[in-house]
């Protein structure tokens, strides 16, 4: 009924079924582990007025509530690594999921992925505490970060070509000149061509 996929690793279906309304998926090398999408497989739907609700068991740690499933909601993507709470607010039984095995220093940290099937407005009453303003915020930096750093380097990468054909003076760059409109074009074609061509590790290399 359900599939789970960890980031850069194959898809997992060795679901574990412990009663009529409670599963779970192990997942090895859990300390690696950043971002998981969780689904239905589409073979068998809720019934009626019933959805899951899925929990994140860390060795330790207890459990988390991640969000929930629902026929109209098949599939959701949830970050782990940098977002983990304590499961003091959590309505989940931990004795309802098979205990994750110990850590050790060959296999690292199992983890679990648990799914209760349950209600739909018991489920909502518990995924309303979550707190979503945080993760979008942390989401939000994390691409605001990501798109200041890009502009940046396209920055940099142009003032480097420009450079190149202005010249310099003693102490600097000479100022108030004029750069032609079609520099630019060129450097423009130039850029897209060879992101086109092999992405923008280039930016990385400070290629002008």
């Amino acid at each position: 009924m359900f599939g789970c996929v960890v980031a850069g690793r194959l898809l997992q279906t060795n679901l574990q079924q412990v009663d009529e309304t409670h599963a779970y998926f192990e997942l090895s090398g859990a300390s690696t582990i950043n971002h998981i999408s969780v689904f239905l497989l589409g073979t068998v739907p809720f019934p009626e007025g019933y959805g899951a609700s899925v929990h994140f068991y860390w060795p330790g740690k207890g459990f988390q509530l991640l969000g929930m499933l629902s026929n109209e909601k098949p599939s959701a993507i949830f970050r782990l690594r940098g977002n983990f709470t304590s499961s003091a607010t959590n309505t989940a039984n931990p004795n309802a999921f098979t205990p994750a095995p110990a850590e050790n220093s060959t296999s690292d940290v199992v983890a679990i992925l648990g799914l209760a099937i349950e209600p739909l407005d018991q489920i909502q009453v518990q995924v309303s505490g979550l707190p979503t303003a945080i993760v979008k915020s942390t989401i939000a930096q994390d691409v605001t970060r990501d798109a200041t750093l890009m502009a940046e380097r396209v920055v940099k990468h142009l003032f480097n070509y420009l450079s190149s054909f202005v010249g310099s003076v003693p102490g600097g760059f000479a100022p108030d000149v004029v750069v032609p409109v079609g520099m630019i074009a060129k450097w423009y074609d130039s850029f897209l061509s060879k992101v086109k061509t092999g992405g923008i590790g280039f930016l990385e290399r400070d290629e002008s």
